[in-house]
């Protein structure tokens, strides 16, 4: 539900014949959240992480289990519970990807360039600078993780869904529109290696390179982010407070 949602408001606004054509990069910010929104809401029983930044974030603040306590599905963290969930929110994102291709296949055919058709499964910067923009992508997930770890200082920190599905999306569209402007804001590995290999594994039409050469920044660098925000907030969140 979040990629569907997200690569498909990047699909309106990037690709011809759209009625959402040109729809600006606001548009897309405002879309990424509700797409946080919808997948927050339909994965609360897990504890809806959506992202191996948070999920890892999660575990480097001490975290020892993820899910629901009002829904009973508690799980300890261990290896293989990160693991299985790195897993699902990747496949998750493949799949969501794909479903954006099939509702815009014929916006996808008529589209001539393929630098437009690959933003809408992937992040890509303004300007190409690899470290740079691994520093963008650490700062935009610092913030992502930070922040929702502050939320969950306030009730159940088990997960996105006990924070309530709002005010996480309005902190994706901030951040979107605050820091959002240098690589697209991937602040989640799934989301943006999820949808590059349904990129590269589709036949759509005139697709040209899946840009790999730039694939490990928007994952290295939200895994970085993510792990920082939950080391810091240890030592942080409670000063702050």
């Amino acid at each position: 539900m979040l990629v569907l949602l997200g690569t498909g408001v990047v699909a309106n606004v990037a690709l011809i014949k759209n009625k959402g054509f040109n729809g600006g990069f606001l548009m897309v910010n405002i879309g990424w959240g509700i797409a946080v929104f919808s997948g927050v809401v339909v994965a609360y029983n897990s504890g809806a992480h959506l992202n191996p930044a948070v999920t890892l974030g999660l575990v480097a603040n001490g975290a020892t289990e993820f899910g629901s306590k009002s829904a009973h599905t508690l799980v300890d963290v261990n290896f293989g519970t990160v693991s299985l969930y790195i897993l699902a929110q990747l496949l998750g994102a493949i799949i969501g990807a794909v479903f954006t291709w099939l509702a815009y296949k014929k916006h996808f055919d008529e589209e001539p360039d393929p630098a437009n058709k690959l933003g809408v499964f992937s992040t890509g910067p303004a300007i190409r600078s690899y470290a740079w923009n691994l520093v963008t992508e650490i700062i935009g997930t610092f913030v992502l993780v930070f922040v929702v770890i502050g939320f969950g200082h306030n009730g159940d920190a088990s997960g996105l869904a006990s924070l309530g599905a709002l005010p996480v999306a309005l902190l994706v569209i901030g951040i979107g529109a605050s820091l959002g402007g240098p690589t697209g804001y991937a602040i989640n590995p799934a989301r943006d290696l999820g949808p590059r290999i349904a990129h590269a594994i589709l036949p759509i039409k005139g697709k040209g390179s899946s840009d790999w050469s730039y694939a490990w920044v928007p994952v290295l660098g939200p895994v970085i982010g993510g792990l920082l925000a939950g080391w810091l907030a240890i030592i942080l969140l409670p000063i702050i407070k």
